[in-house]
């Protein structure tokens, strides 16, 4: 069989192996490494990683496709942690997760069929402050119901285990992001963010695949805040909904593109990296040194850093079929 034509008929099957390889990896990771204590340290650093992967790609799925601005990630994020604080011990952690679904799901229909008919900044302002709707709700309830604020688990889950969940989670919304998009309900998003209006003349229930997408996504963010909360010795609104779990998924998926499937993970990778390796070397001008680059990236690379990516994959991918076929043709002659 030729080279050019054996890659070129089985580019899927490569891809897919390729990408088996990496999760393989990822997968027996925690099993390999220097010492224990150090091994514990970059395994939760992935993990959280992972999280932040698993926010990303389920804003972008939303947002990144139907052009509404979405700032409730924190909302939903902190509601998983929350629910996991009041049931932990009492139940087994998949019914903590069913729970979390379950209210996740609720509220984004409930808040989708109020406010996904709002545009541009109104909608936006909306989720936002539904952030802090959540987290004031829960410090009422802890100080004037319970008398104590926040919750301590004497029972959190281990390091491993919150590894393989995140690692689950991030496969899980990455599998859903590429079948919806090859999806009807894919194909009217697209619509939708390429033209409402036309989409709606064209028979589209608009406001009814902006809920049930909006709503989708919530369950990946509660079922990562969920396990999130299950590995915190210590658990307060303030915590749960910092604004970070909003704005830095955001600010990822930007970052590493939003065009393409695996963008908001190269953004959940190389952000925090950057992050952590900027405020290290440069603490006092990390914040602007910090600013300036996600100002370029906006500027200069509007598709985020997935797109001079893209554009390498492809000239490597020119490159080796024909170089393949040249080889073929001097085997040949």
């Amino acid at each position: 069989m030729q080279i050019t034509t054996f890659i070129s008929t089985h580019r899927k099957l490569l891809i897919g192996g390729f990408l088996l390889v990496i999760l393989i990896l990822l997968a027996t990771l925690p099993f390999y490494g220097p010492d224990i204590g150090v091994r514990e340290n970059i395994i939760f650093k992935i993990a959280t990683i992972l999280m932040y992967a698993v926010l990303a790609v389920s804003w972008a799925m939303f947002s990144g496709v139907i052009g509404y601005m979405s700032l409730a990630p924190a909302a939903f994020f902190g509601l998983g942690i929350y629910i996991t604080a009041m049931l932990w011990g009492e139940v087994p952690l998949v019914v903590v997760y069913l729970a979390v679904m379950i209210c996740c799901f609720a509220l984004a229909m409930l808040i989708g069929l109020v406010t996904l008919r709002l545009k541009g900044i109104y909608f936006a302002i909306f989720t936002f402050g539904l952030v802090f709707l959540i987290s004031y709700l829960f410090l009422y309830y802890e100080l004037n119901v319970l008398h104590q604020p926040g919750h301590t688990n004497n029972n959190p889950i281990s390091t491993q285990t919150l590894y393989f969940i995140m690692l689950g989670l991030a496969v899980a919304a990455l599998f859903t992001a590429y079948f919806l998009r090859r999806s009807r309900l894919g194909l009217a998003m697209r619509s939708i963010g390429g033209n409402e209006a036309a989409a709606a003349h064209m028979g589209i229930d608009t406001t009814m695949v902006k809920v049930l997408t909006f709503a989708i996504t919530t369950l990946f963010m509660g079922v990562a805040g969920a396990t999130y909360g299950a590995a915190m010795s210590f658990i307060d609104p303030a915590t749960a909904f910092s604004l970070d779990y909003s704005f830095k998924p955001i600010l990822m998926a930007i970052f590493g593109g939003m065009g393409a499937l695996y963008g908001p993970v190269i953004g959940a990778i190389v952000f925090p990296i950057l992050e952590f390796q900027l405020s290290s070397d440069f603490p006092l001008y990390f914040p602007i040194i910090f600013g300036v680059i996600l100002v370029l990236t906006v500027l200069y690379l509007p598709g985020g850093v997935a797109v001079p990516i893209q554009r390498l994959g492809t000239k490597l991918w020119t490159r080796l079929t024909a170089k393949g076929g040249e080889a073929e043709q001097y085997a040949n002659n």
